[in-house]
């Protein structure tokens, strides 16, 4: 078996993560780790929403799948279309880090300076932070985890935002200040792991043995919504949702320039497309509409 990742610490963490998770249960299969080179990975000088969004990321990796050169690609959940490319499948979700974003910060986001200098590469993070404070500057930041955390520390940024899972999963100290999920709410399907492969591969059933399946109804919950508002990273919109029993309950949040619209419903996992249609409907302002 052949696992594509991208080579980042962060990627190839991840990979073994789910490298270990498969020889616990399957010692018999050989596992060789290919990188790959993304578009998200070279490209650096231009935000991701120029480069297409968070797929900038994964696009080659489905490419080399579909061509047969690797069998399994491991990913950020979080950086995948909505819409997966026709002829893959996610064949497992790994159990889910905390989802929550963390201002790496020497003061809370309350107490930094006016005009304060912030680094995020996430429309989403970026509206929510001028919701809360107009008066920050938020620019664009790239690179790996440890590039954007030493940009800081060098003094670039007053601040920077990132996702907390990424700092637990390096071994990274939170420095900084751990932002509300209900709050600040997370992207979809953050902090959860995505395992792809092709469409009928031999690799499947072994790899749908590591989904978790409260992490995967959760993630799909947040993927379904923001798929029913057309789009990915290019538009500035958090959803979280936590299944517990027969229900979920799932935040969400949609920023335009009219302002933001924010939802906050527990609903029955019986009509749950349904009802997961209509918070979409409500955080893009069509509620009572056809």
């Amino acid at each position: 078996m052949i696992i594509g990742t991208r080579a980042s610490d962060l990627a190839m963490t991840q990979t073994r993560m789910v490298i270990d998770a498969m020889r616990e249960r399957h010692p018999e299969i050989d596992i060789e780790i290919k990188q790959v080179r993304t578009t998200g990975d070279i490209v650096k000088d231009r935000p991701l929403s120029a480069l297409g969004g968070f797929g900038a990321f994964v696009r080659e990796l489905d490419d080399r799948l579909l061509a047969g050169e690797i069998d399994v690609a491991v990913n950020s959940l979080k950086d995948m279309a909505v819409e997966p490319t026709p002829g893959t499948e996610v064949a497992a979700v790994l159990p889910r880090a905390p989802v929550e974003d963390i201002l790496m910060s020497r003061v809370p986001l309350e107490q930094l300076p006016r005009g304060a200098v912030i680094g995020s590469s996430s429309v989403r993070r970026t509206a929510q932070l001028l919701a809360r404070r107009p008066d920050l500057d938020v620019k664009d930041l790239r690179g790996n985890v440890p590039t954007r955390i030493r940009k800081w520390k060098q003094g670039e940024f007053d601040a920077i935002v990132l996702a907390r899972a990424g700092l637990m999963r390096l071994g990274l100290p939170e420095e900084g200040f751990i932002l509300d999920p209900e709050e600040f709410i997370p992207a979809a399907g953050q902090g959860a792991i995505a395992v792809v492969c092709r469409k009928g591969s031999e690799h499947a059933a072994a790899l749908r043995g590591l989904d978790d399946p409260r992490t995967r109804s959760e993630v799909e919950a947040e993927r379904h919504v923001v798929r029913a508002l057309g789009g990915g990273c290019s538009i500035p919109v958090g959803v979280w949702a936590r299944s517990s029993g027969d229900s979920m309950r799932v935040i969400g949040v949609m920023f335009s320039p009219g302002g933001a619209v924010r939802v906050d419903r527990s609903i029955p996992m019986a009509d749950l497309e349904a009802q997961l249609n209509n918070i979409a409907r409500i955080l893009a302002g069509q509620e009572g509409r056809a």
